[in-house]
């Protein structure tokens, strides 16, 4: 969790979106994994920042790949994908590889889940137009 000024600053848990990506040959896990979260992202539009005082680059983009060989994807390229936000990348085991004809062209699937949070701080914590009173019901979203 990150510290701000001496104090605890939770995240709260915006968007989750899931891909698929596809490198048809070769099997190239990074191709396929940026195919993936550009799927992921490709029909969002997240305008609910205003409303709570912060912009795309307050985000924390959280992604998931999920690929047969994880040691084999550059993360940073993946990174590369989000435009906005600090974004983290972490390879996993997962995906699917399908063998080609001839032993050597298989077809790589890599998944993809980018979960989008914010800093639950006061901007955050509070109901759009309330009084300053904190909505006990905001922010209480998994902790890191």
């Amino acid at each position: 969790m990150p510290a701000r000024q001496g104090r605890v600053v939770t995240r709260v848990r915006c968007v989750t979106e899931m891909g698929m990506g596809v490198d048809v040959h070769g099997g190239d896990a990074t191709k396929a994994a940026c195919r993936a979260v550009s799927d992921a992202i490709r029909h969002s539009s997240l305008g609910f920042f205003r409303l709570l005082g912060k912009t795309a680059h307050d985000m924390h983009v959280d992604v998931t790949i999920g690929v047969p060989h994880p040691e084999t994807v550059d993360i940073a390229v993946v990174a590369a994908e989000l435009p906005y936000g600090t974004v983290t990348v972490t390879a996993i085991l997962g995906g699917l590889e399908i063998p080609g004809t001839d032993g050597v062209d298989a077809i790589l699937i890599a998944n993809a889940a980018i979960v989008v949070s914010l800093d639950n701080d006061a901007a955050t914590a509070r109901r759009v137009g309330d009084t300053g009173t904190p909505d006990p019901d905001v922010g209480q979203g998994a902790q890191r």
